[in-house]
């Protein structure tokens, strides 16, 4: 828990926040609109057919036959018309879903692939400190060692003592 709490990232975590608010800003202001439209139209057009079909039966009210006909005729062609129109809504809304999760997705690989770079990045960096470290640390340890002069020429002959001849 306490690791999840040091990796969590303020800035990553705002960046995520603005990228989900355009997003919905993007999906309010250029994919509602239009599925509202055609719904409306669709439904325009469904009002307009039962407009006509109710102006038929009027008209019919002479021709009993005709009118049955007819009435069945235009309750069928709403029902087909209904059913498009609800498959219709019910696909683009699939749609969207999907074009949003996949965006979702999308980002949270985006995010993971920032987050592991980063990793990198500060491990790279940490390993560079400890290298310069020690080799600071083996530097104050020589001069220590190497202050006195008889040190250094203990040092000088067991260096040549160690160095073999061809």
């Amino acid at each position: 828990m306490e690791t999840l709490l040091n990796d969590f990232s303020p800035g990553l975590f705002i960046v995520q926040v603005i990228l989900l608010l355009a997003l919905i800003f993007l999906m309010v202001k250029f994919a509602w609109k239009p599925i509202l439209n055609s719904l409306n139209e669709r439904e325009a057009g469904i009002q307009d057919a039962l407009a006509a079909a109710e102006k038929a039966k009027a008209d019919m009210q002479n021709l009993q036959a005709d009118n049955d006909r007819m009435l069945k005729e235009a309750r069928a062609e709403r029902e087909a018309m209904l059913k498009e129109a609800r498959e219709i809504k019910d696909k683009m809304i699939a749609d969207s879903k999907e074009q949003a999760k996949a965006e979702g997705d999308k980002m949270i690989k985006q995010a993971q692939a920032t987050i592991e770079s980063e990793k990198k990045a500060a491990v790279a960096d940490i390993k560079s400190q400890v290298a310069e470290l020690s080799v600071s640390i083996a530097e104050k340890v020589l001069k220590e060692e190497l202050s006195a002069k008889d040190k250094q020429l203990q040092l000088v002959e067991k260096m040549l003592g160690d160095i073999k001849l061809n």
